[in-house]
Parts: structure tokens; sequence; C-alpha cells
């Protein structure tokens, strides 16, 4: 902890630096320098204020299960880490090098639904629209910082345990701009909730978080399927291992290693960097890892599905030594009767939304 701080203290000059450039950023929007768009159809934002790990994969594919069936959706990423620049609908063939890891991911999972990776959300809308005008509404993920465009609906979303209003600046801390950008927000989720929370823990959340009489507060967690195997689909039970190996390339694996921790006896743990691409050597050593353990446990290997669009990339290695990886699906749930009016509060800005 005291060399945590130390390293806060230190570095804090540059997050005076950067918090200056967050404000003129955001002053040259305030004062029309710097334009920001706004589209005929409804723009949903789903986002953070620190760094990843809040979970606005999940939260997107909340929101993808709830309105597709009604509504033709699309989603628009940056494509983090991909290979490639610019506009791209992400299509058949295409791989977490060429598209990135979440945009692969919804193409993946939702066929239904049109996925596009731009640097730009002002630029790929437009370039969006005309491939395919059908579109309804459009999703941006990680869209929150990006001010050219205004979104009809803004989400933000917080951990439980680590909320925006408890953190700083980058690179003291992971805060991407100051809090006070929460204000822009008119739905917070906090999510990777505990099981339930009374109304107690829900009010002193509520004020730590600063909630504007105009913003609506809602409580998640994460529910995991069945995994299933990353080559041949198969379904397994994380009960019938003695021992997991949680192989992750994710901003935060705690809340996961807590659930499969309650599961099996004994958990190891093969952490990287966020959107880490796995290299041949980290595949060899995950590979002779799981032989040591092997050898005297019933062994398996858990990933979660956005690492899972990147292993795939070592198809044939894995076939070849037949590693058992294992992808462990989640999806979002709200607490109480927080889902009916998080249901409710996104039909009625698509019935009252006007272009």
């Amino acid at each position: 902890m005291i060399r945590e701080r130390l390293i806060q203290i230190l570095l804090s000059p540059l997050s005076i630096l950067f918090g200056l450039g967050i404000i003129l950023r955001n002053s040259l929007y305030d004062w029309g320098i710097l334009k920001s768009a706004s589209f005929n159809l409804p723009v949903i934002g789903v986002g953070n204020l620190t760094l990843g790990g809040a979970g606005k994969t999940p939260h997107v594919e909340y929101l993808i299960r709830l309105l597709s069936p009604y509504l033709q959706v699309a989603t628009l990423s940056r494509g983090y880490k991909r290979k490639t620049r610019g506009y791209r609908l992400v299509r058949k063939g295409d791989n977490s090098l060429s598209v990135g890891d979440e945009p692969l991911q919804y193409f993946l999972k939702y066929p239904q639904v049109k996925v596009a990776v731009s640097e730009s959300r002002s630029i790929g809308i437009p370039m969006m629209l005309s491939e395919h005008p059908g579109i309804q509404v459009i999703l941006l993920d990680d869209s929150y910082q990006h001010l050219s465009v205004t979104p009809g609906l803004n989400i933000l979303l917080t951990e439980y345990h680590a909320p925006y209003s408890e953190d700083i600046l980058l690179p003291s801390g992971r805060l991407r701009e100051w809090r006070s950008g929460a204000d822009r927000a008119d739905i917070i989720i906090v999510s990777k909730c505990p099981e339930s929370i009374d109304s107690d823990a829900s009010k002193a959340m509520k004020e730590r978080l600063g909630i504007k009489s105009y913003q609506k507060l809602f409580f998640s967690k994460y529910i995991y399927g069945p995994p299933y195997h990353l080559i041949n689909g198969s379904r397994h039970l994380i009960r019938n291992f003695d021992s997991i190996i949680l192989l992750t390339a994710i901003a935060n694996e705690s809340y996961l290693k807590s659930h499969i921790e309650s599961l099996v006896p004994e958990v190891h743990t093969m952490t990287y960097e966020d959107h880490h691409v796995f290299s041949p050597h980290e595949i060899s050593i995950l590979k002779q890892q799981f032989e040591i353990l092997s050898e005297s446990k019933r062994t398996g290997i858990i990933t979660t599905e956005k690492d899972a669009t990147r292993l795939i990339l070592h198809r044939e290695y894995i076939q070849e030594h037949q590693l058992p990886i294992l992808i462990l699906p989640i999806q979002v749930q709200f607490l109480s009767d927080d889902g009916a009016q998080f249901d409710e509060l996104i039909q009625e800005f698509l019935i009252n939304f006007k272009s």
C-alpha cells in the first residue's frame, strides 16, 4: 500500500498534465470549435470513466439480446489492437487481428447484428448506414470519451468494488477523464455486484457516485453458463475438475476467479494484460503447465469469450496437443427489479426518439 501510494505521488504531475489536456479537449467541444455529430436514428453509447474491466461487452450483449428480436441492431467499436485501420465491416473470415476481439465476439455470437469497427465513430456511423440503410439502432461500444458523436442515450458503467468516485486520473490511477465526466451519463450501472444489495448499500453507492436528479442508477451482476470446448463446442461442468488453469487477458479477472474458486479446490492463474495477443511460446507454456497438473489431478483450462477470439488463432496447435480449453460464457443480470425498469427505460427512449 505504501509503495502504491508513493508511485501515485511520483506520477501525480503527469496526471495533472493529463487532466489539463482533458479539460482543454472538452472545452473545445463546449465552445463549438470541435463539433459533435448527432444522427437521425437512435444511438446508444456504452462506456466507462476508467480503463477496462467494468463489463462493457456483456452489457452491450444484454442490449443486443433485448433489442435485436424487434429492431435491426448494429454495433460500432474502435476495434482495439487490430492490425487494420479505418472503417471496416466485420465479415466472415475476419479474425481478432483484423477487427479486434470484442467486435469479433459480437459477430460470432449474434449473426443477425451488423458489426463494424472505426477509429472515428462520426465517420463510421455514416459509412455503416450507407452500406446498411435498414439499421434502426446503433450501439457504440466503449464510446464515452469519444465526444465527436453525441449519443441519444449515454450509459456509464462502474465496478461495485472499484467505483470511479474513488479513483484518480491516469497514470496515477485508472481514470480516463475527471470524475465530473460522469455528469454526461443518462444511465449509470454499477456492475459486478454481489448476489444482492440491500437498500442501505444502494443508497450509500448513490451518494458515493453523486448521482444527479436526471440520472438513473442500476445494479447488475454476472451469471455464468456452462463452459464449452473452444474447438468442438462440447459442454462441461467446472465442478468435475480438481484443478483449473484460468487463462485470461482481460482488464480484471478477480470477479471471474472468485467464481471459479467457489467451484473447484485449486485454481492456477495465467494472467496477461487486457487484449493481449497470445504468442506461440505462451501457448506452449500453457501446454507445459497443463501436462504437469494433469499428471495427478483432473485439470481443465478456462478462458473467457473475449480471450477465445485470440486463442483460436492457435487452433492447429491446440488441436494437435489436445488442450482442453473451455470457454466460460457470461451474461448480465440486473439485481431485484432493476432489469424490468432498465428494459422499460430503453424502450421509452426508442419510442420517444425524434430524428
